[in-house]
């Protein structure tokens, strides 16, 4: 197995919290990741066997008689009802690191642990791996803070050589990417049949399977750009209050992620139209019906799908070591856009993505007048692109190999 990077965090916080929960994605490497850090101290139940189910249905006390802590309860989202009777537990033994969850239906587990376990869990989301997971460099990988850092005095690197089309249509889902035999387009459409429909329809109660699957396409072809929900609503003839709500189970079940726009005043933050990113670039491609390199390659969408990688994976990085994302981007009143702003310690740090190979200081024209413009609050501004060398651009804005960057 590749190390991951929420290792350290869950090392950290099974020292001092009652309770733990990774929650993310399905196959996202939730059970594997607490079976290998904990199987020698740890008893495992999953509650996916319908017959383990009934049991803790039926009877929660009698269930968690027999099944006694330290224990892993995998997929707890099936059986809420154990939460309560957990919480008494806990309140009268609050030794750490004995209960630990594994679920993947966000949105409801979330208000089901929020209710019943709050003070007393930490909690974690595990996304597909992150590009320095990939490299198997889980266990080196860098925390946000220090990666900004070490860009700053790194500035010489050789990029790998990797096939940035494959990485894209492959995508980061542990399974599909572990084993390269497994045939992609049968893994994608099996993942979204069996658990985006299943799950998420579950959730929302949908009844038009038709028209849920147009929107999550939908979605995939807007992978990238700013979010108009008026406009996805008038086109699937559907209401704007049911595109949101679809929007919001996505995104709490790591399906997709929102990127906002950056201001000073936080409020305009939120109520300001968002980019729109799917997690993996593998499932948006799909939808897409881009399925092999050549396609990729000459799709118009192309970029957008390098820029939803590397988004994502910026998103992973914050996650998979406990933080919650502070990433933006920009949109000046002269029209001038960054695609990703990161906020931290107060200053700002800006990135434009390029997916082309040749890069020249027009691609960092944007970087150069909002730097003059925030003098004082950019610290690092930089170009991550496919280009085969980094080099200075002007004035203290780099352009870099993304692989150099992300692979930290």
């Amino acid at each position: 197995m590749k190390p991951r990077t929420l290792k350290k965090a869950l090392l950290k916080a099974i020292k001092t919290f009652p309770a733990i929960v990774v929650t993310g994605p399905r196959q996202s490497g939730k059970t594997t990741l607490l079976k290998m850090l904990f199987k020698k101290t740890h008893n495992f139940v999953t509650l996916e066997d319908p017959d383990i189910r009934l049991r803790a249905q039926e009877d929660p006390r009698a269930f968690l008689e027999n099944y006694q802590a330290p224990i892993i309860f995998d997929e707890i989202q099936y059986v809420p009802e154990l939460l309560p009777y957990i919480k008494t537990k806990i309140d009268e033994n609050r030794k750490a690191g004995q209960w630990l969850f594994t679920g993947s239906q966000n949105f409801s587990l979330m208000n089901n642990i929020s209710e019943s376990l709050a003070g007393r869990i930490a909690v974690f989301n595990l996304l597909p791996f992150s590009f320095s997971e990939y490299l198997g460099l889980g266990n080196s990988t860098l925390s946000i803070e220090l990666l900004l850092n070490q860009i700053k005095i790194n500035h010489a690197s050789t990029p790998l050589k990797l096939d940035v089309a494959d990485l894209i249509l492959r995508g980061n889902y542990p399974e599909i990417v572990s084993n390269q035999s497994i045939d992609r387009q049968i893994w994608c459409s099996s993942y979204i049949a069996t658990y985006i429909e299943r799950d998420v329809r579950s959730i929302l109660q949908v009844s038009n399977f038709t028209q849920f699957e147009r929107f999550v396409k939908t979605i995939a072809v807007r992978t990238g750009s700013i979010l108009n929900i008026s406009m996805i609503a008038k086109d699937l003839g559907i209401s704007t209050q049911t595109i949101k709500r679809w929007l919001s189970v996505l995104e709490t079940a790591h399906i997709v992620y929102l990127l906002y726009p950056y201001y000073k005043n936080i409020g305009k933050r939120l109520i300001k139209s968002p980019k729109i990113y799917f997690c993996d670039t593998a499932l948006a491609s799909y939808l897409l019906g881009i399925n092999n390199k050549e396609t990729l390659i000459n799709n118009p969408c192309f970029g957008n799908l390098f820029e939803t990688y590397i988004i994502s994976d910026f998103y992973k990085r914050f996650l998979h070591f406990g933080n919650k994302p502070t990433m933006y981007y920009l949109r000046t009143r002269d029209g001038l856009e960054i695609d990703l702003v990161i906020e931290n310690n107060q200053k700002l740090h800006l990135f434009e993505i390029k997916s082309g190979m040749t890069i020249t200081t027009k691609h960092a024209q944007p970087l150069f007048h909002l730097k003059n413009d925030l003098e004082d609050q950019i610290e690092t501004a930089m170009v991550l692109s496919n280009t085969s060398e980094n080099c200075l651009l002007k004035k203290e804005i780099n352009s870099y190999n993304w692989m150099h960057i992300l692979g930290l």
